[in-house]
């Protein structure tokens, strides 16, 4: 099976950091987080990587060459303009003949591809989302509230919500879906299948994910990392 690691994007979120370097290069103990994705993808006996690139691009193709350390195949795409997390996959279409991983270039994860992909099969479905639960704190008191009065009041609650990893698993029938030459992005395709009534389905996930898009994140990151070393870097 192929994976495309989307790996384009200019890291806003993680300014002034990635005025240097690209988000996928940004260190993680000591190593590049998309590294650590390819180790990732290894152990979980994926071999054939497409990378899409483009802020920054040469330096993510110094870095990962051919894939050949990690005996793997990698080929590179490069957007001529921005085209968001799902747009590019036309640029490889002839690639993706037959189910298809994408996921997201700045990510750490322990998620069981195996399982995952067995689930995508079983569902029967176009696309299926890696999900978990992840805790979100509001730092303020939070009203419900019914014609002008308070019904209810909670001081900085912490709210659960069910998210997307990153993670996809995908038919080649869903690039009929995508438009020619413009940004479209992962929730484009969202509400253009729900409009379609076409079904998504999930697969939810409880073990190690974190998205270093953003600073907070990417702190947290590197602490976890201090702990769980061989778990981040063996291939």
């Amino acid at each position: 099976m192929r994976a495309v690691i989307q790996a384009g994007g200019k890291g806003s979120r993680l300014r002034p950091y990635t005025l240097v370097l690209p988000k996928p290069l940004m260190p993680v103990g000591e190593y590049p987080v998309i590294e650590m994705l390819l180790k990732w993808l290894c152990r979980n006996g994926i071999q054939d990587v497409s990378i899409t690139i483009g802020y920054l691009g040469h330096l993510i193709r110094s870095l990962c060459g051919d894939g050949r350390q990690w005996d793997m195949d990698i080929s590179y795409s490069e957007e001529p303009k921005p085209l968001g997390t799902i747009g590019p996959l036309l640029l490889i279409k002839e690639q993706l003949a037959e189910t298809f991983l994408v996921l997201n270039g700045d990510l750490i994860t322990d998620l069981q591809l195996r399982d995952f992909i067995a689930h995508h099969k079983k569902q029967n479905c176009l696309v299926t989302i890696a999900t978990t639960l992840k805790d979100v704190k509001v730092d303020l008191g939070v009203l419900d509230c019914d014609n002008g009065c308070v019904t209810s009041f909670r001081e900085k609650p912490e709210l659960k919500f069910r998210v997307s990893m990153g993670i996809y698993c995908l038919e080649p029938k869903i690039l009929e879906l995508i438009p020619n030459g413009v940004p479209f992005g992962f929730d484009d395709l969202m509400y253009r299948m729900l409009e379609k009534n076409l079904p998504v389905c999930t697969y939810d996930h409880t073990g190690l994910w974190m998205d270093i898009g953003r600073e907070e994140d990417f702190q947290c990151a590197q602490e976890t990392f201090l702990k769980n070393e061989v778990v981040f870097t063996g291939c």
